[in-house]
């Protein structure tokens, strides 16, 4: 636990000023994270990183995290991208005779969406503004931090034992509750959403789904057999450890900004 929590507060103390200045170091550090947390992916995989397969993932991670003013500066869209690494791994498997198969060829794409889109959201997020990517972040971190304290304590129920045995049903709900509250506490200092009601409504939606997120990582990690998705982060394992939630909720958080603003 200690180490766990100095590495939180050297991570805060670099990463938060960098959130909060925005701009190019901010779009540098999405594409680190975001390629590291690609790269924690298909090392589960066993995908070689020099691959040819590895490097199309890569590629595309890099082209899908474009911001749409960007792509009027290049001859290819995202959707082109995407269309023209399926093919190029499905070739490879033919090339390489199945050593690079279609499995891993599908894993490939669908991991490089899974972070690409989550990431593509970080930076949208905090392109809408600082008091949403903070509403975000402390979003998460009340869940992670109410579901943890009020499973220790309240925790009877198994949430989900297949995939994540120490998660509780009653620690999932009080994460919630501990959302609820640093939602309502950071409305009355901000006042940065118009309809307190629907804060709450969506501060619910966001909380389940941050956690349900949580739960695929460890979905991940359980099925190839890994106990954290890397060890850069001493104390929290990978990026994908530390960034799990917010790849699910950032496109729904973006979702409801696009419908109720």
């Amino acid at each position: 636990m200690k180490q766990r929590v100095i590495t939180g507060v050297i991570a805060a103390a670099l990463f938060l000023p960098i959130v909060i200045f925005g701009g190019i170091p901010f779009i540098i550090v999405t594409y680190v994270l975001g390629t590291i947390g690609l790269f924690e992916l298909l090392r589960m995989k066993r995908i070689h990183i020099f691959s040819p397969g590895a490097i199309a993932s890569f590629l595309l991670l890099w082209i899908w995290l474009l911001r749409e003013p960007w792509l009027t500066d290049i001859p290819i869209k995202k959707m082109d991208a995407l269309l023209i690494a399926a093919f190029l791994l499905l070739i490879y498997t033919v090339i390489t005779k199945n050593r690079f198969t279609f499995d891993e060829a599908a894993f490939a794409i669908l991991s490089t969406l899974y972070v690409g889109f989550g990431f593509h959201y970080f930076m949208e997020t905090r392109l809408a503004g600082l008091d949403y990517m903070f509403y975000a972040l402390f979003i998460i971190w009340a869940t992670d931090t109410g579901a943890y304290f009020t499973g220790r304590a309240f925790g009877r129920r198994k949430l989900w034992p297949e995939i994540s045995p120490n998660k509780t049903v009653e620690g999932s709900i009080g994460g919630v509750i501990c959302a609820l509250i640093v939602a309502a506490v950071y409305q009355l200092f901000t006042h940065f959403f118009a309809s307190f009601p629907l804060l709450l409504l969506m501060t619910v939606v966001l909380s389940i789904v941050g956690q349900i997120g949580d739960l695929v990582e460890s979905a991940f990690k359980r099925h190839y057999g890994v106990k954290d998705s890397g060890n850069i982060l001493p104390g929290h394992g990978g990026i994908l450890d530390r960034f799990d939630s917010l790849l699910f909720m950032l496109p729904i958080l973006h979702l409801f900004m696009n419908i109720v603003l």
